[in-house]
């Protein structure tokens, strides 16, 4: 990829990253909207942990946005009477889980779906129904994180492992499933954001090692580059979507919903014509 194209696909990881929309599937999006003849290899080999690479500055930027409550939890590690940071830490250990077993159960076969966009644009649209009926079926949320047992944590972590699949979004299936458990919208977007991160670590220690054995020298430079670009802009939209989440407790996901249905509706007709 050129530096361009790698900062293009940059900027739109690190926005739809953390908005409710799928990353994965704008990843997919992004080459055949702009007519980017990228190399099949590429695609099969790399393409993977390339995008791992920018979602690790997605990753930076929601560690320095959280930073305080990671403080806590590593202090809560070294002296256990700070029960409430220790506990929070072992919710998001538990909530990890899912993804982490299924991710690296069928990583051959998710990365199988990369180049597939009538895939991404059909579970796109499935992603919009999730976000705008899931939203329609939870009670009014009153819980906070520390509220939810861990078995409700864990139904949280099964939840973002639909965003393996190109189209499904990890915010806003993990959101979702946050208010299905009875966390207020605010607390179940900063418990989708704190999980974010060690899943995404987790992907990097995994896939990284392979961008740099099997990439050119050019190759691993422009992900740096991108994994700077992507953090930026993921910064940006974590402060957004938690000032939007804190301000709308009823209705949050429907804008989302709806601009999921659009685009996975113009890509699917693009496609077909």
């Amino acid at each position: 990829m050129t530096l361009l194209q790698t900062i293009i696909i940059a900027i739109v990881q690190g926005i739809t990253e953390l908005f409710p929309i799928s990353s994965v599937a704008h990843n997919v999006f992004t080459p055949y909207v702009f007519h980017w003849n990228l190399n099949p290899e590429f695609l099969k080999m790399n393409f993977l942990p390339f995008v791992v690479m920018l979602h690790l500055g997605t990753a930076l930027a929601l560690l320095i946005f959280f930073w305080d409550e990671w403080m806590g939890i590593i202090r809560s590690i070294i002296n256990s009477s700070k029960e409430v940071s220790l506990r929070l830490l072992l919710l998001l250990l538990v909530g990890t889980i899912p993804a982490a077993l299924i991710g690296f159960v069928f990583e051959k076969h998710i990365t199988n779906m990369f180049s597939n966009v009538t895939a991404a644009a059909i579970f796109l649209i499935i992603n919009g129904l999730l976000l705008f009926f899931g939203e329609k079926m939870k009670k009014r949320g009153t819980k906070s994180i520390n509220d939810l047992s861990y078995g409700q944590a864990a139904v949280v972590g099964l939840f973002q492992a639909l965003a393996l699949v190109p189209g499904f979004s990890r915010s806003g299936a993990s959101m979702t499933a946050g208010f299905w458990m009875g966390l207020k919208h605010e607390e179940s977007a900063r418990f989708s954001m704190l999980l974010a991160t060690p899943i995404i670590a987790g992907a990097g220690i995994l896939e990284v090692p392979k961008l740099i054995k099997h990439s050119s020298h050019g190759l691993f430079v422009n992900s740096l580059i991108g994994g700077l670009f992507a953090g930026l802009f993921a910064y940006i939209a974590v402060t957004v979507l938690m000032h939007w989440f804190k301000r709308k407790e009823i209705n949050a996901m429907k804008p989302f919903a709806y601009y999921c249905w659009i685009v996975g509706a113009l890509i699917l007709l693009s496609h077909f014509i």
